[in-house]
């Protein structure tokens, strides 16, 4: 029996030792092989940053506008008597758009004339009573100023006489009129919009850090939404202050517009050169990490790890970055997988 136990004890003995020997021969696999994924380098591409000249073109939304517009209303009140223009015409300066019956007016220009002519009278008569000492100075300055009275009240009407006649202020075409031959009018009404399209002006508006580059007399080019051609225009006109609220330049340039290919009150989408940067380190956008308190980009070091750089960008286009900041010429620049990446992530690139 003991000879038995001592058989069993040997065997137990064994299994254990060799089950013992298998978990820690797994074991130490396991650990060699997370040594080997740890130390395994990650597989990017990148390229070698170079300096460039760099067209530096600002981006910006605008909106088109008429070079000059004006709604048409009457300053009198009244019927209106005629209308003188075609809905969506183009009208001369000087042109009479309507007229407002004007029969109340004349009859008050009369009896103004009227009157006027009896104080220039009494003015008369008053004089050579003065001349001969017949009546005093005050006598003679009270007839003066009556007879300045009456033709100061003629003027009046005659003047409103004149507003009766509503003519156009500019050149221009007129838009749809909310009025019709017989209508009561007053200021309040709304005739028609008038507008001069010969010429358009491009409003819009810049980051404050560029407010130095942009000047006066500068040209820019600007294409309209679901358009490829691509217009001219000038700026004219710089606001004197940035806006608080936006921290923005509000810029307003001109275009001519002839032909009358665009149209006031549409979106223009604005090129505008500033100054041209030698020397310029441009890095693909895809290679740019926005963070909480920046941007940031990978580079390598010259033990193969990535090593996370924060920059200052500026000027974007399509497809690249203006880099003001934080990478230099002779820079390995990490551009794909980036968001993957840690820092000191051990990398190897493949430069394109």
């Amino acid at each position: 029996m003991k000879i038995k136990y001592i058989v069993y004890t040997i065997l137990l003995i064994g299994i254990g030792g060799f089950i013992a020997y298998r978990i820690s021969s797994n074991s130490a696999k396991s650990d060699d092989s997370k040594d080997k994924g740890k130390n395994k380098a990650m597989n990017v591409t990148g390229i070698v940053v170079k300096p460039q000249t760099f067209d530096n073109i600002l981006s910006l939304s605008g909106s088109i506008e008429p070079n000059e517009q004006v709604e048409i209303r009457s300053e009198v009140s009244g019927i209106v008597e005629g209308i003188y223009f075609s809905e969506g015409s183009t009208v001369s300066k000087g042109q009479v758009l309507f007229k407002v019956n004007d029969i109340e007016l004349k009859a008050q220009l009369t009896q103004a004339l009227t009157k006027e002519g009896l104080t220039s009278e009494n003015e008369r008569r008053a004089k050579l009573l003065l001349q001969k000492e017949a009546i005093s100075q005050e006598e003679y300055d009270v007839s003066r100023a009556d007879h300045k009275s009456a033709q100061a009240q003629s003027q009046l009407v005659k003047a409103q006489i004149s507003k009766t006649s509503v003519r156009a202020p500019f050149s221009g075409k007129i838009g749809l009129r909310s009025i019709s031959p017989g209508t009561y009018i007053t200021p309040a009404v709304l005739v028609a919009k008038l507008v001069n399209s010969s010429k358009l002006k491009i409003t819009f508006s810049i980051p404050e850090k560029y407010a130095n580059q942009v000047k006066t007399n500068s040209n820019l080019s600007f294409t309209i939404n679901n358009g490829t051609e691509k217009f001219t225009a000038k700026v004219y006109a710089i606001e004197p202050e940035v806006q608080a609220a936006t921290r923005t330049l509000q810029v307003r340039a001109i275009t001519e517009n002839s032909q009358g290919k665009l149209l006031p009150g549409t979106f223009a989408n604005v090129e505008l050169p500033l100054s041209i940067i030698k020397d310029a380190i441009i890095v693909p956008s895809e290679a740019i990490i926005p963070v909480q308190n920046g941007k940031k980009v990978f580079i390598t070091n010259n033990k193969g790890m990535a090593i996370q750089v924060m920059v200052e960008t500026a000027t974007r286009t399509d497809a690249s970055i203006l880099i003001l900041s934080g990478v230099k010429a002779g820079d390995t620049l990490i551009t794909s997988g980036v968001m993957s990446l840690k820092d000191e992530t051990l990398v190897k690139v493949i430069v394109k």
